[in-house]
């Protein structure tokens, strides 16, 4: 894989998950981060366009490109604008790999020509599903599809022969880093035919760390003298906090035999080989 580049039909998201970083972005910018956030996106309503004309240049490369890398390529809007769908379409055409990450079932829309630009290149779906816990999930998450409703979508991307993995991002320390509700995600992961998980944890970032404190002392305000200390000096978490759970989940993923089990598996051709003629 070369370096990726990223590509994002929406700006903003009415999704509003309590942790989504892109709050920081909209600061940067003097954009409302605080409760505002979401009531209005803004649609980059000739992006499939101006990506033709890029992957056309002679200069272009063939890099990867990650699509929902800021915000989710399958918001509602999509289903008006349908901008993710013409961009799968125009890298499908040039045979430019790339990858989607999202929250929205809406994606099982555009399975075909997900199929068609697999068949050409290297093609992967991440499903965002930190926890499958209804209460974590209804409060950090609001407007969000369930996660047991992602899974059905996984499971109709896989059958298709799709490559479809799920991301336990952002793990909530103290909420969802609990191990029987990991466990509980790799294990539905797994039945849903995931062809891979990996996991991060919640970093917080000015503008997202102020909403997110506040959601959490109206929510469990027990935990907030705890994320107070962890996050005192860095939007990060020190390595110490994030491997063990990082570990865990890789041993869950282990246990429970996450792996390609596709019946079906969508090979890009090789690319031609060019012949020089002996004269």
């Amino acid at each position: 894989m070369g370096f990726q580049w990223s590509l994002n039909p929406y700006m903003g998201c009415v999704h509003r998950c309590t942790f989504c970083y892109v709050r920081a972005f909209e600061r940067r910018a003097e954009r409302p981060s605080d409760d505002r956030y979401g009531r209005s996106i803004r649609v980059k309503t000739n992006i499939a366009e101006i990506l033709r004309t890029e992957l056309a240049r002679r200069s272009w490369q063939r890099e990867q490109i990650a699509i929902g890398a800021a915000t989710d390529p399958y918001q509602p809007v999509e289903g008006r604008y349908r901008l993710t769908r013409a961009c799968v379409e125009v890298l499908g055409h040039a045979a430019n790999p790339f990858s989607i990450i999202t929250r929205g079932p809406m994606i099982v829309r555009d399975v075909d020509v997900l199929v068609e630009a697999a068949q050409r290149a290297d093609v992967s779906v991440t499903f965002s599903i930190p926890t499958l816990d209804p209460e974590i999930w209804r409060k950090t998450e609001p407007g969000t599809a369930p996660p047991r409703q992602r899974l059905r979508a996984l499971r109709e991307l896989v059958d298709a022969g799709i490559r479809v993995g799920v991301g336990m991002a952002p793990i909530l320390p103290g909420l969802s880093d609990r191990p029987d509700l990991l466990e509980d995600v790799i294990r539905a992961a797994r039945e849903a035919g995931a062809t891979g998980v990996w996991a991060n944890l919640l970093y917080l970032k000015p503008g997202t760390r102020e909403h997110y404190l506040a959601a959490l002392e109206r929510d469990w305000p027990e935990l907030l003298p705890e994320y107070e200390r962890l996050y005192a000096s860095t939007a990060y978490l020190p390595a110490a906090e994030t491997q063990p759970v990082r570990e865990q989940v890789r041993q869950l993923a282990r246990e429970h035999g996450i792996r390609d089990r596709r019946r079906v598996k969508l090979h890009p051709p090789p690319e031609a080989e060019q012949l020089a003629l002996a004269l």
